[in-house]
């Protein structure tokens, strides 16, 4: 029988992180010389002072039981020399109060999530490891805790979740992310829950970065959690996971649960994890170094590379707030699932396996190995792609990791060597090597080409030569409409814009055909072009022009032979020609419920329709899948592109926010427009008025130009306090500024009223606009001018509870002055792309029952649309 293993009181006190090493008199001059060495010296030295033979490696104590009842051991279950060791080390390097070594990972995850009782919530993040959904997921339906997966690398969508209704128990993050290496700021979400939630367990899974370059412990972290298999100990020799714990108080309900369940881990596979940790140093610097040769390989043949050290991930100064590295596991798309099994299955060296951190790298597919245990359903909720791969670099020469990862790329058809481009003789190779990394492997990568950025020439005349080559069924697409909410004419000035997306969409169907003709189609404006393929000026298309690239300038001389063609038989459908440079064997039929030339970005939701669906009948866009950011930003240059060709140099609002949906912040500088997005705000209920009066978009933003430098003592005051307008529409719609819902409707109103002033000032407004805005002001309604200003459109915010009754009135005295109201809301999605079987009704409803059989059939068909 074994003696009682007491509840510890302080943290040298319990058994199982005491060790024959602690000896609080004689350990502290170790102690302190300790905190003052660097990590890579801390993480080699072990303290072996109190070691009776003075060895210099922890002994294995393989033994089950100890004799005697005063020592500090009685069974190695409760604790053991060996384990005590290790544990003693472990808690120097992660900064913690204690640290405990268990079996393995997922053990460490189940004995901390046992500290949640039944009603309590756990938030957790929604881009896991797929063994800590699986726990999860039991957790709530075994268990009854409310365990919400929330996008925890985005601190306002956690927010929502701290309500004093919320039994907040524990907030589980994991930062970078596995497997889309996405970034939690560990501090802020800390800070966030703490401030609502005083006793939650901040639990942060710090396996993808191990204590050398994190420390979630001394950021605001309770507990941190690693899969010790991993970098730990590095050969993947051993099953092992690690607790530490910052709070005295949490230490000791850990101790208590550990000892209980019999989880701790052995004393050899303890021994052996002592050892792997005084080389992890070594190992990741190397580690590191290659993973970052690879990802810019990657990053320049152009795939979408999830690595927090390329200087283009979205949270690249977060993550290197809170981490001294970037790690060595990356993950990248392919676009085609089929093609990743084919690169994952033709490598050599890197062996296809799951998990990572070992000496040795590693490939995998996440959805059909680590991650598998996610039904495909929430997978593609979570916007992970079926096609990712994950890399897990090993310590290997990064030549041969290069070569063998090229061989793969090849010969599944990912690259091809790119046409007059030397493939690198071992001379020229042996240059690169020994210049600064990573321009070597970016130089390396150039020598390849994806196939699918083949010339348009190419792609043209593949699809004459070979009938077949066309699209196998109708795509169909739709892209919202937008309202410029606040700073009109002053964006132009370089005053922040704020505009987003409405529930009045374009929609577009895109159909096959295999006579060698395109044409275009809109009924809404009875208009009709069509040309034949053959007959179109390809000698005047640039060489390499085309493919998934969106050119940054259009070629003025193709521009104008296209203007003339379509001039040619079809004079009054111009606005469409921007469509000719895509050209498939296809029939493009667009309509919309949004009114045309009313200043709603009728003509940037066409060009998103536009470019979203020839760029998956040209197989640049998979749509199979949640539209993934990668897609976001090609379309949006292709329908930039076409913006350009109907409207010469548009801002570049309309189309970021047809296509991406939501709200966005935009401001013009002399270094290029910045783009800010918005998202998370509830949906507010609007009635946009179009005053059907023809307006001059130029005239106006001219008129505006010449009365700021004839006077600038009036419009520079003007455009500065449109400024702080737009300031305090950003901080309400992304919830800077926490208010109540009724206070934010009306502080919005009061915001459309000084807006409105002001545009009057700059004369803008137009007697039809200003009949719209006294009329809804006699109903308490407050109405601001929108777009250009002119004729135009005005919008009106609906507050939630205004009577249904009274809102009719409205519409009607509205209607009387020869207005067209529409009732909307704004914030909605960006584009979107339809599947499955709806996709055939949709072209069916337009093309048999015209505009409005669409619209009235798209109505039912919210939740089929596949949303950016």
């Amino acid at each position: 029988m074994t003696s009682p293993t007491p509840t510890p009181s302080s943290p040298g006190e319990s058994s199982l992180a005491t060790s024959i090493y602690d000896s609080k008199s004689e350990d502290e001059s170790f102690e302190e010389r300790a905190q003052k060495w660097h990590f890579a010296t801390q993480v080699v030295a072990t303290d072996s002072s109190q070691n009776q033979y003075g060895a210099s490696s922890t002994p294995i104590f393989q033994t089950a039981t100890f004799k005697g009842m005063e020592g500090p051991y009685d069974y190695t279950r409760s604790g053991n020399p060996t384990r005590g060791g290790l544990e003693s080390h472990l808690a120097r390097i992660y900064s913690a109060t204690q640290a405990f070594a268990l079996s393995t990972g997922m053990t460490c995850l189940d004995v901390i999530l046992r500290l949640v009782k039944p009603g309590e919530t756990v938030l957790a993040g929604d881009d896991l490891y797929g063994g800590t959904n699986r726990l999860l997921t039991y957790a709530k339906s075994h268990g009854q805790v409310d365990v919400r997966h929330v996008d925890t690398t985005n601190v306002d969508a956690i927010r929502p979740h701290l309500t004093k209704d919320n039994k907040i128990k524990m907030v589980l993050l994991e930062s970078p992310t596995n497997p889309l290496l996405k970034i939690a700021d560990i501090a802020a979400v800390s800070k966030a829950v703490k401030e609502v939630a005083p006793n939650a367990i901040i639990v942060v899974d710090n396996t993808m970065m191990s204590p050398y370059l994190q420390r979630p412990l001394e950021i605001g972290a309770d507990i941190v959690y690693d899969s010790g298999t991993k970098y730990l100990s590095g050969h993947h020799d051993l099953m092992a996971g690690i607790i530490a714990v910052g709070r005295p108080e949490l230490a000791q309900e850990v101790a208590w649960l550990i000892n209980a369940m019999g989880t701790g881990l052995a004393p050899f596979d303890s021994f052996l994890l002592m050892r792997g940790v005084k080389t992890l140093a070594l190992r990741m610097d190397k580690q590191q170094a290659n993973c970052i040769l690879i990802a810019n390989y990657l990053d320049a043949l152009g795939f979408l590379v999830h690595y927090p050290n390329l200087k283009h991930h979205p949270k690249r100064d977060v993550h290197f707030r809170q981490s001294s590295g970037s790690g060595a596991v990356l993950s990248f798309v392919t676009g085609d699932k089929e093609l990743s099994e084919r690169i994952v299955s033709t490598t050599r060296l890197w062996g296809v396996s799951v998990s990572f951190g070992a000496v040795n790298s590693l490939i995998s597919m996440p959805c059909l190995m680590s991650h598998a245990s996610i039904s495909p359903a929430v997978r593609a909720e979570r916007g992970l792609p079926e096609n990712l791969i994950r890399l897990c670099v090993g310590i290997e020469d990064p030549r041969d990791l290069l070569d063998d990862l090229e061989f793969a790329l090849v010969s599944s058809g990912a690259i091809v060597p790119a046409n007059g481009v030397d493939l690198m003789s071992s001379d020229k190779l042996a240059q690169l090597y020994k210049s600064d990394a990573p321009q070597w492997a970016i130089e390396r990568a150039r020598a390849f080409r994806r196939p699918q950025e083949e010339g348009l020439v190419e792609g043209v005349n593949r699809s004459l030569n070979l009938s077949n080559d066309t699209i196998d069924g109708d795509i169909v697409v739709s892209a919202p409409g937008k309202v410029i909410l606040f700073g009109e004419h002053a964006v132009v000035h370089g005053v922040t814009a704020i505009a987003t997306s409405l529930n009045l969409r374009c929609y577009g169907v895109l159909s096959p055909r295999n006579d060698g003709k395109v044409a275009i189609q809109a009924p809404d404006l009875e208009a009709e072009c069509e040309w034949d393929i053959s007959q179109l000026p390809w000698d005047a298309v640039p060489a390499g022009a085309g493919g998934s690239k969106a050119p940054t300038d259009l070629d003025e001389t193709l521009l104008k032979r296209i203007e003339d063609i379509v001039a040619e038989g079809h004079p009054s459908s111009t606005g469409f020609r921007g469509s000719v440079a895509w050209l498939l064997s296809v029939t493009l039929t667009v309509s919309a419920n949004l009114p045309v030339g009313a200043g709603l970005g009728s003509s940037a939701a066409f060009s998103a329709c536009v470019g979203s669906s020839l760029l998956i009948a040209h197989k640049h866009v998979s749509a199979t899948s949640t539209v993934s950011k990668q897609a976001i930003d090609l379309i949006d240059a292709w329908a930039f592109l076409s913006e350009k060709v109907l409207h010469g140099t548009p801002s570049g609002i309309d189309n970021a926010v047809s296509v991406r949906g939501g709200a966005v912040a935009f401001t013009r500088t002399p270094a290029g427009n910045r783009l800010h997005d918005i998202r998370g705000f509830d949906s507010i209920r609007l009635l946009l008025t179009n005053t059907g009066v023809p307006r001059n978009t130029k005239q106006l933003v001219a008129g505006v130009a010449a009365k700021k430098a004839a006077e600038p003592h009036i419009v520079n005051p003007v455009l500065e306090e449109i400024q702080a307008i737009s300031d305090e529409a950003q901080a309400l719609l992304d919830g800077t500024t926490v208010v109540e819902r009724a206070e934010f409707v009306g502080r919005l109103e009061e915001l459309m009223r000084q807006n409105h002033a002001h545009l009057r000032t700059l004369g803008v407004s137009h007697p039809s606009l200003e009949a719209i805005v006294d009329t809804t002001a006699k109903h308490g309604l407050t109405t601001k001018l929108t777009g250009a200003g002119g004729g135009g459109c005005a919008v009106t915010l609906v507050p939630d509870q205004y009577e249904e009754s009274e809102l009719d009135k409205v519409l009607a005295e509205l209607a009387k002055l020869g207005a067209e109201p529409h009732l909307t809301s704004l914030g909605g999605p960006g584009v979107g792309v339809l599947s499955g079987q709806e996709r055939r009704n949709a072209s069916h409803a337009l093309k048999v029952a015209g505009p409005k059989g669409l619209h009235a059939w798209s109505e039912a068909l919210d939740g089929t649309w596949i949303h950016s």
